[in-house]
């Protein structure tokens, strides 16, 4: 039986889904995260709300996390050196030679992973077809090992001047570096990437080596801790670029899960979007630290090639989720200028919104949705029950300074959080060229259902889904992650007739590389391959998915080329008259997981029916007497304003939208003109 399991981390809660196949039932859960050890909310997750006979017979554990990304982040990974050609000590720093924030005057550097000392040269070179133009200096290698086994550095990142052509010089390095006893990891730009660009290639290898020793322990430590709970499956991990990856698999290349938390969302939006026949939605998860959005095209969420952290580059395939520093936590404070602010500060886990009644004074954006009644009788999940008074204290220690009683206070803090998501949704949208007017609001998370409406009336939307296990919808998109593994290599070259001659040969190649790193499915596994292009004298390229017949492509080049011409005429609104040329081959196997139905029934027995609470009103600009619905007793068309109750989220409706229950359980929210 495929029982899966899937827990999603957060800054704030835990949130957990599991599937029993044998019943069809979908179970969620949702407990306080444990920042200093997030495994032990993982643990706290399942023993709350998994049987144990659940646990044991589980095929499957997969889990989204952010340890990576924080890693990154708050720069706690390991200590690194660099050994690099001569003369390419500093593109770390030199990069592309841009501003990110041209125009801000006081823009900063991200500083380096590895510091300057640690950057050490080797003398021997590669050229870009592949031929070596200058032997390596064994003697240059040995002298920065004993350099790097002196710092004690714990891992080394190699990257060698067109080492994606011929990797033969960064595997020398590797044994000179062994041999000279160094112990720690090593990761090799060659495995780790396969591309060009220098910089972009050094910088993934160095974030490689940075994440390697925190994520390894990490994923050890909760794989120790799920065996002892009896747990005898397989345990996954999401992908940065989707699908999910095994345990060991993350350990060998951890810069592939730096984006896994954000990626079960997008994941269930987009086998949302394909059950309900959406075309076109954009996602808003609102968790207790951060929000995250995703574009879902025709059931597929847009791929990137290229993500970027911190202002550092990571060179893997990305969803485009694109997140900012707001969410249920997000604290409310004056800035210099005496304006009211809303995050990147949050209150987090721990001492979490003064409403809480845990420590926490200073004023989140759940404080102020609990003032202004958005949160109904403010039993919330995990036992907590909201202390409005200690709410309202927080409150007046902004709106004392911004000359606002607390009404207005917490009103302004719910609007400036909603403004502030809304354009990161606006940006998403339109840079796939979509009015955000015209596409359906997928909300989710903890306060994803809460911000709904008024981000429809921020984006001028008309139509809003809030999905079932809304709460915990980024952990249910968990359990439909299929084990996913790709590589690329980039080969420069015309793409005119014969072309694919070259490519199958690289094909076959990226594909036995596939396998030979499977610790268990890339050989079984479904092929695909994406063949990026570009017009001649051009930067940047569109990646092309080609058809395939027994893993072969089953294309002519004529045929990619026309499908290349009208997505450049989609993308960018014109053609060139230049010829194309082929920059990179892009392989992956899917291996797909036993299919699981969206089956969850709401209680029925959540609260009790025709109950009335005087609440704020964003459109009446006051407070209105809004109904409390459990979310199970929804039927038939309701007009708000209403409060919708369910156990891991709440969804505030406004004046002038109508409820109604759609064909896989969803609410559908319709605005009223």
């Amino acid at each position: 039986m495929a029982t899966r399991i899937g827990v999603d981390i957060g800054g704030t809660f835990t949130d957990l889904v599991y599937f029993d196949e044998r019943t069809g039932k979908t179970v969620e859960g949702k407990v306080p995260t444990v920042p200093s050890a997030p495994e032990e909310g993982v643990v706290n997750a399942i023993t709350q709300h998994v049987p144990q006979e659940i646990i044991e017979e589980a095929l499957f554990f997969l889990h989204g996390t952010t340890v990576g990304l924080n890693a990154l982040l708050e720069r706690r990974g390991s200590r690194i050196g660099l050994i690099t050609t001569t003369g390419f000590r500093d593109v770390l720093e030199i990069r592309r030679g841009d501003r990110v924030e041209m125009y801000n005057l006081f823009w900063k550097q991200t500083e380096p992973l590895v510091p300057r000392r640690l950057r050490l040269e080797v003398d021997g070179r590669m050229l870009g077809n592949g031929r070596e133009y200058r032997p390596l200096d064994a003697d240059t290698v040995k002298a920065a090992a004993q350099k790097m086994i002196a710092e004690s550095v714990d891992a080394i990142a190699v990257s060698l001047i067109n080492a994606y052509a011929n990797p033969a010089h960064e595997l020398e390095v590797e044994r000179l570096l062994r041999e000279e006893g160094f112990e720690g990891g090593i990761s090799l730009s060659h495995r780790i990437s396969g591309e060009y660009r220098e910089y972009e290639r050094t910088s993934t290898t160095c974030i490689d080596a940075f994440v390697r020793g925190r994520m390894s322990n990490y994923l050890r430590r909760l794989d120790g801790r799920l065996r002892e709970m009896g747990f005898k499956g397989t345990s996954l991990i999401t992908r940065s670029g989707s699908g999910s990856m095994t345990f060991a698999e993350a350990e060998d290349r951890p810069f592939e899960t730096i984006m896994s938390g954000p990626v079960g969302g997008a994941q269930g939006a987009s086998e949302l979007a394909k059950m309900l026949g959406i075309k076109a939605l954009v996602t808003a998860d609102v968790g207790g630290t951060s929000f995250d959005t995703a574009l879902v095209i025709d059931g597929k969420p847009q791929i990137l090639f290229e993500g970027m952290i911190d202002n550092m580059p990571i060179q893997s395939p990305w969803v485009d989720v694109r997140s900012i520093g707001s969410g249920g936590g997000s604290i409310a404070h004056i800035d210099p200028g005496g304006l009211m602010r809303v995050g990147p500060r949050s209150a987090q886990a721990v001492p979490g919104p003064a409403c809480y009644g845990k420590g926490g004074t200073e004023p989140a954006m759940t404080d102020a949705a609990a003032w202004l009644g958005m949160l109904g009788p403010g039993d919330l999940a995990s036992g907590i029950h909201l202390n409005i008074e200690k709410a309202r204290a927080a409150l007046e220690s902004v709106g004392t300074h911004i000359g606002q009683d607390v009404e207005a206070t917490a009103a302004g803090v719910m609007r400036i959080s909603s403004a502030a998501m809304a354009n990161a949704m606006r940006e998403i949208s339109l840079d796939q060229g979509l009015d955000p007017r015209t596409i359906t609001l997928l909300p989710f998370g903890g306060a994803g259902p809460l911000m709904g409406t008024l981000l429809a009336d921020e984006l001028e939307m008309n139509h809003v889904i809030i999905p079932p296990l809304a709460g915990n919808f980024s952990a249910w998109g968990l359990l439909g992650a299929d084990m996913v593994q790709s590589t690329a290599r980039t080969r420069v070259i015309g793409f005119a007739p014969g072309a694919l001659t070259e490519v199958a040969r690289i094909l076959e190649e990226l594909f036995a590389t596939l396998t030979e790193r499977s610790t268990a499915h890339a050989g079984d596994g479904v092929r695909s391959v994406r063949l990026d292009l570009r017009y001649k004298g051009q930067e940047h390229t569109l990646s092309i998915e080609v058809e395939l017949a027994e893993g072969r492509i089953a294309e002519t080049e004529e045929a990619i080329l026309e499908r290349f011409v009208a997505e450049y005429a989609r993308t960018f609104g014109s053609t060139m008259n230049e010829d194309v040329e082929l920059v990179s081959v892009r392989a992956s196997t899917t291996v797909l997981l036993p299919r699981r139905e969206l089956s969850y029934t709401s209680k029925r027995s959540d609260g009790e029916d025709d109950r009335v609470m005087e609440v704020y009103s964003f459109e009446s600009r006051a407070r209105l007497p809004f109904r409390i619905i459990p979310r199970g007793r929804i039927s038939g068309e309701i007009r708000g304003p209403a409060i919708i109750t369910e156990d891991t989220t709440t969804t505030y409706v406004d004046v002038q939208w109508t409820i109604s229950s759609g064909k896989a359980g969803e609410i559908i929210l319709e605005r009223t003109h």
